[in-house]
């Protein structure tokens, strides 16, 4: 069959289909479905969701300064009736999951990041106050017991997040903090992974773009992490509106083969 009969095909069944809904919906709505409301199928202690993921395009900034993403649009509605896009993404790009393969010679890819671990209690740790001093600043063991202090021990399998109060800067060169040679921005001390790898804790995420401080010259956080199987989420957003403890995050991650990580829909239930 030929484009144009294709196309036209398409446009005709959308054409049925709009006016089937159109004659049903209200009845639907009244007979079926009955008022609109929250789903019902929220988990026990949790009353809210709170989206955890930058909205990104080709402006959004990356750790090496290029483009993370482009698009090429090959239908649009217009002439074809539908709207598709190709997209070319690198897979650190946005808020992006980092796999064990990332920075080891044979870890998990992302495809086979166990899907359980994709749930997890969520600990938000927040060092805003030394980072606006210091955009080098790193969540570090004191401030991990001073969270364990007053929040109790971190849970198994727990994502621990960094909240340097970085994701509102995404929009401004702060966020990279490049200053011709070096980049400033916070991230997780080595010994701080070192520490919760001890906890059972089974992710760390940050607010921006490394789970090492900007200026790192070894990732040395990344090396320590990853390659014990656990994964790392980078560019989190809206950390400040969730509680230090109490959250239960969820990590849409990606699931191409073989991948290094890739751009995830990142929620938490409150």
């Amino acid at each position: 069959m030929c484009d144009a009969c294709i196309m036209n095909a398409v446009k005709d069944r959308m054409l049925s289909r709009r006016a089937f809904f159109t004659a049903t919906a209200a009845a639907g709505a009244a007979t079926a479905l009955g008022p609109l409301s929250a789903p019902a199928a929220m988990a026990a202690g949790h009353g809210s969701v709170e989206d955890l993921t930058h909205t990104y395009d080709a402006d959004f900034p990356t750790y090496f300064g290029t483009p993370g993403i482009s698009s090429e649009q090959n239908f649009n509605f217009a002439e074809h009736g539908l709207n598709l896009m190709t997209l070319t993404v690198n897979e650190h790009t946005g808020t992006h999951v980092d796999a064990p393969l990332h920075f080891s010679a044979d870890g998990a890819s992302v495809d086979e990041i166990p899907l359980s671990t994709l749930v997890a209690p969520l600990c938000v740790i927040d060092i805003t106050a030394k980072a606006a001093e210091n955009p080098d600043a790193q969540l570090t063991p004191d401030d991990l017991k001073a969270w364990i202090a007053a929040n109790g021990e971190i849970p198994d399998h727990a994502c621990v997040a960094l909240y340097s109060g970085w994701g509102a800067k995404t929009a401004t060169d702060a966020f990279r903090g490049f200053d011709g040679e070096k980049q400033h921005f916070p991230g997780f001390h080595v010994e701080a992974a070192q520490m919760l790898l001890e906890t059972g804790a089974g992710s760390i995420a940050s607010d921006t773009l490394s789970l090492d401080h900007g200026i790192s010259a070894d990732f040395a956080t990344h090396y320590a992490w990853l390659p014990t199987g656990r994964f790392g989420i980078e560019c989190i957003a809206n950390l400040d509106r969730l509680p230090a403890s109490g959250a239960t995050i969820v990590v849409g991650a990606p699931k191409h083969r073989g991948g290094t990580g890739g751009p995830a829909r990142i929620f938490a239930m409150v």
